[in-house]
């Protein structure tokens, strides 16, 4: 095996210092500690039920966190019998049998909703999708109005959700 030169050394030490930047830990509610993704997504194993969902939201940074617990508290209230789970680092919401019809995910200064028939929603959500059907909504800090939250998840929990 080559010996590592001290450049070479250097070099190897920056790119590590670089990777460990970009992946921030921070609490997490299953194991203390939790990997923030570029854009500040956390990074939680795949799985059904809340526990993971709860996992995510106890990793959400800052002020997403509480946005987070208040999503999923709307999302609870609003559909007695909502199925989670967290796919794609990503909170899953649906209904047993019909599918999943929201999902939200972090990036650095806002969190997007999407609601996956989004399409069918009124008001519209103003975000658009590539995706034909798919409607987002953009959460900055201080700006979620929790009542058309409400509306939106009621009826897209009560349309054909997506089978993933």
């Amino acid at each position: 095996m080559a010996e590592e030169t001290p450049d070479k050394l250097t070099k190897i030490a920056r790119k590590n210092e670089k990777t460990a930047k970009s992946r921030k830990t921070v609490p997490n509610a299953q194991s203390g500690k939790g990997i923030l993704l570029s854009g500040g997504n956390p990074q939680i194993a795949k799985g059904y039920g809340d526990a993971p969902v709860q996992a995510y939201i106890a990793t959400m940074p800052g002020w997403k966190s509480d946005i987070g617990r208040r999503l999923d508290g709307v999302i609870e209230r609003t559909v007695s019998s909502v199925s989670k789970a967290v796919k794609w680092n990503s909170p899953f919401y649906g209904v047993e049998g019909d599918g999943w019809f929201l999902s939200f995910h972090c990036f650095t200064k806002y969190i997007k909703v999407t609601f996956l028939n989004g399409v069918s929603l009124r008001p519209l959500p103003h975000g658009e999708s590539k995706h034909k059907n798919v409607r987002y909504l953009d959460i900055y800090e201080d700006r979620f109005d929790e009542v058309q939250f409400a509306n939106w998840v009621k009826q897209a929990s009560e349309l054909p959700g997506e089978k993933m």
